[in-house]
């Protein structure tokens, strides 16, 4: 079988799939974590907070966005963010989002309920007895989360943020029903063109199997560190 393979077509089109596919990508994951998490981080915060209006509001946003399939909120927002951006500048007709910021602000929002799950764990994890001792020093409610309560909880939960970003590394592929030219994308216009299927989604897989792989193990390695340092 493998005789038949044109490794070839690997060869001819490496650099588009990396320099265009697999950059888009990592673009794509490295941004879409970092608002993520900001803004799950937020969420967090409102789902513990004593005030029950904002608790409610944050839990009811986190368990409506985890309860809906990823690909049809790319598909809401790919459609919509221009019509309601529209709405809010005021403008006649629907603004030119394009199809990155789009992929951009959905996974943020879809990824943020995830990582915020992931921050609340890690904030009921540190000790009571902290925050009654900042309290003690006279510190406010933020000056202790932001000082005290948060490194901590983000050290702790520094391995499970990384598997999730993982995952979200892999739910980016997802953007190819938007004809977004990332690395799954790349290499679907290339199989299509040359007509080799089997040999480039075989190496898609590999290659991200080799990263996955990789990640996790960091993971792992970093799961092992923080649990000598605790």
């Amino acid at each position: 079988m493998f005789s038949q393979f044109d490794f070839d077509v690997i060869a001819r089109s490496w650099l588009y799939l990396f320099r265009t596919g697999m950059v888009f990508t990592l673009e794509l994951t490295v941004l879409s974590m970092l608002g993520g998490v900001a803004l799950g981080t937020l969420l967090a915060l409102g789902r513990l907070s004593s005030f029950k209006p904002v608790a409610l509001l944050a839990a009811t946003y986190v368990n409506l966005i985890r309860a809906v399939p990823l690909v049809l909120v790319i598909f809401w927002f790919y459609f919509l963010v221009p019509y309601v951006a529209a709405w809010l500048i005021g403008a006649a007709e629907p603004v030119k989002v394009g199809t990155f910021l789009s992929a951009l602000i959905t996974f943020i929002l879809f990824q943020a309920a995830y990582y915020c799950e992931i921050m609340r764990g890690g904030i009921q994890a540190i000790s009571r007895g902290q925050l009654h001792a900042a309290q003690a020093l006279g510190m406010g409610y933020w000056q202790t989360m932001w000082l005290i309560v948060l490194p901590q909880a983000f050290r702790n939960m520094l391995p499970v943020l990384l598997t999730q970003t993982i995952v979200l590394f892999q739910d980016v592929s997802l953007v190819y029903v938007l004809s977004v030219p990332d690395f799954v994308g790349a290499a679907s216009k290339i199989a299509q063109r040359d007509g080799r299927l089997v040999e480039m989604y075989v190496f898609v897989a590999l290659v991200y199997l080799l990263l996955c792989c990789g990640l996790s193990w960091l993971a792992r390695r970093l799961q092992a560190r923080v649990a000598i340092i605790r």
